[in-house]
């Protein structure tokens, strides 16, 4: 598949980004306007900039990241489509060593019991889908730990992930 984004010289990136997110996880090549070449595994792609954060995994181990800048985009060719595997292997290069992935099912189980604990200390929380909104001032998003709330309140940020962390139900989970 051939993506010709010559167009982008003359106008700002108005791509949409559900027609960025088609080149993530996917083996590109990207030509600049200045005719350079840069192939790698696109891992993300901003949808503001256009810029794309290609991986080239080294022979050795190992990868190299590149990101090419938006403006310098020409077109990018899909060399090959990438599948769950290379998805996964493309998150773990920046997920933190001895980070904790959490299936479906565990985030479910981490959203209800962090849900229930709050509820049961009188904090007025609500369910909408991903995330836990708390008193419309704050959020908690997964895996549903302090380190995900987010306030610009500091005090009501504090307070709660103080909460947060002396959830019983999540001890073990940790």
């Amino acid at each position: 598949m051939l993506v010709n984004l010559s167009w982008l010289a003359n106008l700002p990136v108005s791509m949409m980004p559900q027609e960025w997110r088609k080149f993530v996880n996917h083996e590109v090549k990207v030509t600049a306007h200045d005719n350079q070449q840069h192939e790698g595994w696109v891992f993300t792609v901003d949808p503001v900039s256009a810029s794309v954060v290609l991986v080239a995994f080294q022979e050795k181990g190992g990868a190299c990241v590149k990101v090419v800048l938006g403006h310098a985009v020409r077109e990018v060719q899909v060399l090959r489509e990438g599948d769950e595997e290379m998805e996964k292997k493309l998150k773990s290069l920046f997920t933190p060593a001895g980070s904790q992935s959490f299936s479906a099912k565990e985030l479910k189980e981490r959203k209800e019991s962090l849900r229930s604990w709050l509820e049961k200390n009188l904090i007025p929380v609500t369910d909408e889908g991903d995330v836990l909104r708390v008193a419309n001032v704050l959020t908690i998003s997964a895996p549903y730990g302090a380190e995900q709330c987010i306030s610009s309140n500091e005090i009501i940020l504090a307070r709660v992930q103080s909460l947060v962390d002396s959830n019983p139900g999540q001890k073990d989970q940790k």
